[in-house]
């Protein structure tokens, strides 16, 4: 069975209507501006947040610029990556391991200043 590639026509203020492929992941582009450039053209997919006593404390997705001219790594691109905020990049799989693991050890450090801030109620309870 055949299946013909997605593709999506966006309208842009320097190039009118566009028509590219869409890749899987994308979750569409209800937020596209009719007057923005081609080159702004994104796909992006589903957010995945962390969200805390109410609070976006972080939130990432995969992005691709399919008529981006940037090279600079982390600024994002044609090659999909992604993008995490509060840090405003785009990262690759390496870094975006990296990431984690920051997170990780972050965490430990947060559990070990809870241990410390039980002993300290604890001792003032006493």
């Amino acid at each position: 069975m055949s299946r013909e590639p997605r593709t999506v026509t966006l309208v842009t203020e320097d190039h009118g209507r566009i028509t590219l492929p869409e890749p899987s992941w994308c979750a569409g582009h209800a937020g596209h501006r009719p007057d923005s450039a081609r080159i702004d053209v994104m796909h992006v997919g589903s957010a995945v947040d962390l969200t805390f006593l109410g609070i976006e404390v972080f939130t990432a997705e995969l992005v691709a610029s399919p008529y981006a001219s940037t090279t600079t790594p982390r600024l994002g691109g044609r090659t999909p990556g992604v993008s995490v905020h509060p840090l405003g990049m785009t990262l690759d799989p390496a870094d975006l391991y990296s990431l984690a693991g920051a997170l990780d050890s972050y965490a430990d450090r947060l559990r070990a200043l809870a241990d410390q801030l039980t002993a300290i109620l604890t001792e003032e309870h006493r």
